[in-house]
């Protein structure tokens, strides 16, 4: 997702997957008696070269032009071919905004056998999904009596894009078909290809256009969905009843799938991820907290006098800004661009060729505290010689980095929770004010919850004073406005506790104050005693 913050959107998903006739494959198989599976490493490495040149076909030779970034996963199939899922992104002058644009690079029809038959030979080979649907009902690749894959799809005379963005390819009803299996294939089951590429590598290649928005999480999930995965049971013949323990738990084992061309290609030691430009994860912490490796038999005290104590990536970075300018024009999330990390040497170098890596910031949430508040400024700020120029918003020192955030508008003045409880207390009771404002806690989405809580807490305590008087038979009971803030901070701290959470966990908060000698206002029998009339026995024993 680095990349994709960086570089945009991602506008073709490609999917390649292994021939195992291809004909450098037979050539070496045939001749030793052997078939294409009983060398998975031969279908390793071949599919490893030619993976390789589509790649490089891809970004060098600008197939579909001038390309920024490439990523891709393998996978294998449950019968052992592997196949690639490639994301690529394109340059800004390189995108293919229109439907006229996708018809160019894209298509999902059977081409003329006549006027193409090589084309033609080559979609009815690895291009035709199917037959399934009503045609054949048996097809694997059907559930429930529908396609997974959602074939066949329906005529269409043009290219558009539906609401989701993923696009409707251009399949018209021309009469043209391809026998399969015995049953005759038309266009609706034709997967959407790229003409040059099916030619040139004579294997399955799906080609998608992909550049909206509302797709992408479901691409970067589905190049990164990880391995598949089954659960397996043995079972244990008992002759005698009693004679063995069975341990049923033992007998159940969550099991990885892998298959021989997997095993070798790990062998192999090829990559399963890929991506180009890299991204260089960046390191943070606040003063003093960088993390120290050392063993358990380490000496303490050699391991606090070590010189790398005191270094990290994070305060490398500081260092380099004091020595060099072109540094101070970048954020820490541009630092990569222009220099590079020598985890050896421990420091940061300019960078000498045109290579460059895409930063990551760790991420955070914002129930860290500080820590989060550091990381909203290290986004935006440039060129910091130290901690305390992080604080220092408009040549103004500030205390904490969250005061920096607010002075820098990173975060908000929480009107809108404000406005939110003083709305609710209009027809909700205070106890359910005070969940709604605990609610906002645990989800961390106040900035400032002390400014919320001085603003309503007297929404939020708005039944204390009843309560007090109807326990105490006291309609005259009175509280003093710190002893209602305590006894509302009270009730809060109950239902944090009961989603397991307390106000240490927020420390600009005002915390409950507990009295060893105050009385337990949820004891009825102590109320009960105290229910008296002061002012009565006052006149009587005057």
């Amino acid at each position: 997702m680095a990349i994709c913050k960086w570089d945009g959107y991602p506008d073709l998903f490609i999917t390649f997957t292994c021939n195992p006739k291809w004909p450098e494959i037979l050539r070496h198989v045939t001749s030793r008696g052997l078939n294409p599976e009983d060398r998975p490493d031969i279908l390793s490495r071949v599919f490893k070269i030619k993976l390789d040149r589509l790649i490089k076909d891809l970004r060098d030779n600008k197939v579909f032009g001038a390309v920024k970034s490439v990523i891709y996963t393998i996978e294998f199939q449950k019968r052992g071919l592997p196949h690639a899922h490639i994301l690529l992104f394109l340059h800004e002058h390189n995108k293919y905004p229109t439907v006229g644009d996708i018809d160019q690079i894209i298509t999902a029809e059977i081409p003329d056998e006549t006027v193409d038959p090589h084309y033609y030979r080559a979609v009815k080979s690895f291009m035709m999904h199917g037959p399934c649907g009503s045609a054949r009902k048996s097809s694997p690749c059907m559930q429930n009596g529908r396609c997974t894959k959602h074939f066949p799809k329906r005529f269409t005379e043009s290219t558009t894009i539906d609401e989701d963005g993923y696009p409707i390819y251009k399949r018209r009803d021309n009469g043209r078909t391809i026998k399969k299996d015995g049953i005759d294939l038309d266009n609706r089951y034709v997967v959407p290809h790229n003409r040059f590429l099916l030619l040139k590598y004579d294997a399955h290649i799906n080609v998608e256009w992909c550049n909206q928005s509302r797709s992408i999480k479901y691409l970067f999930k589905y190049v990164n969905k990880g391995n598949d995965r089954a659960t397996t049971a043995f079972s244990i013949s008992v002759q005698e009843e009693g004679s063995s323990v069975v341990d049923e738990i033992n007998m159940y084992y969550d099991c990885r799938y892998i298959s021989p061309c997997e095993a070798t290609w790990r062998i192999f030691k090829f990559p399963i991820h890929y991506r180009q430009p890299f991204v260089e994860r960046l390191s943070f912490h606040l003063p003093s907290e960088q993390h120290v490796i050392f063993s358990d038999d380490d000496p303490i005290d050699e391991v606090a006098s070590r010189p790398t104590v005191r270094e990290s990536m994070f305060l490398s970075w500081f260092e380099t800004n004091k020595t060099s300018s072109e540094a101070r024009e970048l954020t820490y999330a541009e630092f990569p661009l222009k220099f590079v990390w020598k985890p050896k040497l421990k420091r940061w170098e300019k960078r000498k060729t045109s290579a460059f890596s895409i930063g990551r910031i760790f991420f955070v949430p914002p129930g860290t505290g500080d820590l989060y508040y550091l990381r909203l400024l290290l986004n935006v700020i440039k060129g910091p010689k130290c901690y305390e120029n992080l604080k220092r918003i408009n040549n103004h020192d500030h205390n904490t980095f969250r005061e920096a955030c607010f002075a820098l508008g990173l975060i908000d003045d929480d009107k809108e929770y404000v406005d939110c409880i003083k709305e609710a207390s209009s027809w909700g009771m205070p106890s359910y004010l005070r969940q709604l404002f605990s609610m906002l806690l645990l989800s961390n989405s106040m900035s400032r919850p002390e400014n919320v809580w001085q603003a309503t807490w007297q929404l939020l305590s708005e039944d204390i004073l009843h309560e007090e008087r109807v326990l105490l038979a006291n309609p005259e009971a009175e509280l003093t406005d710190d002893e209602l803030k305590n006894r509302c901070l009270q009730k809060l701290e109950k239902v944090l506790k009961s989603c397991g959470r307390s106000f240490h966990d927020f420390p600009t908060m005002q915390r409950p104050l507990y009295n060893e000698e105050e009385v337990d206002h949820n004891n009825r029998l102590i109320h009960d005693e105290l229910r008296y009339n002061r002012r009565s026995l006052l006149e009587e024993h005057q």
